[in-house]
């Protein structure tokens, strides 16, 4: 990490040094050389560097002084004219690059007018300058660039033609910031549209290339809401492949996840996924605490609403209800009334029963083998969820 900072030094150094003068000195270096040292800097971000974090705001700011104060001629030059653009979708301030010389600047107008709206905020113009802009006929180094951009101002719209572009941005630019980046946001689009194997596919690349990368912690986020607000984790026969993708983050995080996806399969009629999620919380949860009494709750839940009628009903009745939060005491108080309703007998005609024998024990339902009970334990647990869901702490 230390020869792309180095390599950055030595390029903004003929001009730092010259700062203190009326007239700057010209350095040797190009427009398009100066952004390659700053895609270098950032792509040890990427790895982990903090020293790279820490620098590449004031290096950003330093070249854009070296853009003001280069001889116009040089913009004729396509590769200088594109590191506008990819100067600009690096971090880039617009208002310096609005003082360059348009006029002399050999470079595409809708990148360069795209680019320019994209990092100014005018989304609706940066979509409709840069929508028909194929990344793979331009460039590598900005194509990546532009497939990236495309990326975040499609994922509302069009989800999979964002996806589509940010799958161009890790292609064309590997083992960069750009991959990074694209690998963080199309997590998140990829668990929206339910594919499994590709977000298993995406996690795994990012474990392996940046999990020391200063933004880490905002792919988990995402990986944690793509999970969670999707139907991924509800599949039992892919619980240990989930498993294993959990395994690469810290031990509370991981914790908060098992809850979350527990508490989501009870609601949607899941309870093997539930039964398996509560018990990895339990095991990571310590004694006496509200995590370890929400991971017995479920647990319980899903016992008592499948073939453990009595040892989940016992565990259920057994729990600290002042350790729950109030969404989950009107959940635990459903699921016991949902658990003593499946006990009941089957209704039909009455049985006659000799005089010299006791009467049969009622019937109950089991859950896990009926369709219908089953069907009916998630509407109530799903109405009851609608019901709580503007109360949540």
């Amino acid at each position: 990490m230390i020869r792309p900072l180095l390599r950055a030094a030595l390029l903004i150094l003929p001009f730092a040094v010259a700062g203190a003068s009326a007239e700057p000195a010209q350095s040797s270096a190009d427009p398009y050389e100066l952004v390659r040292s700053l895609q270098a800097v950032q792509d040890g971000i990427a790895k982990g560097d903090t020293a790279a974090h820490g620098s590449h705001i004031a290096l950003i700011r330093q070249i854009g002084e070296k853009f003001l104060a280069a001889d116009p001629s040089v913009w004729s030059n396509p590769q200088n004219g594109q590191a506008v653009v990819i100067y600009l979708l690096s971090g880039g301030a617009p208002q310096i690059v609005r003082r360059l010389p348009r006029d002399k600047m050999n470079v595409d107008a809708k990148l360069f007018d795209g680019a320019l709206a994209y990092v100014e905020g005018r989304q609706d113009d940066a979509r409709e300058l840069l929508k028909d802009i194929k990344p793979r006929a331009i460039s590598s180094g900005m194509g990546g660039q532009v497939a990236l951009v495309q990326g975040a101002l499609f994922a509302r719209s069009e989800a999979s033609l964002a996806i589509e572009r940010l799958d161009d941005a890790r292609l064309l630019l590997p083992g960069t910031l750009v991959e990074e980046a694209a690998l963080r946001r199309e997590i998140l689009l990829v668990g929206q549209a339910e594919d499994f194997d590709k977000f298993e596919f995406l996690t795994l690349a990012y474990i392996r290339h940046y999990r020391n990368s200063i933004y880490a912690g905002d792919f988990w986020q995402r990986f944690s809401t793509g999970l969670t607000q999707s139907s991924l984790a509800l599949d039992d026969r892919r619980f240990a492949r989930i498993t294993v993708l959990l395994e690469q983050i810290d031990r509370g995080s991981r914790l908060k996840l098992y809850l979350v996806i527990a508490r989501a399969a009870l609601i949607r009629g899941r309870l093997a996924v539930t039964r398996l999620a509560a018990e990895r919380a339990l095991t990571l949860s310590a004694d006496i605490t509200a995590e370890r009494e929400r991971a017995r709750f479920l647990r319980g839940a899903s016992r008592a609403l499948t073939d453990e009628y009595d040892g989940g009903l016992a565990e259920l009745k057994a729990l600290d209800r002042s350790k729950l939060p109030e969404r989950d005491v009107l959940l635990l108080n459903a699921t016991l009334q949902l658990a003593l309703d499946v006990r009941k007998p089957i209704a039909g005609p009455p049985t006659i029963v000799a005089a010299d024998k006791p009467p049969p024990t009622p019937a109950r339902l089991d859950l896990a083998s009926s369709t219908a009970a089953l069907a009916r334990a998630q509407t109530q647990l799903g109405e009851l969820e609608l019901l709580t869901k503007d109360r949540r702490p």
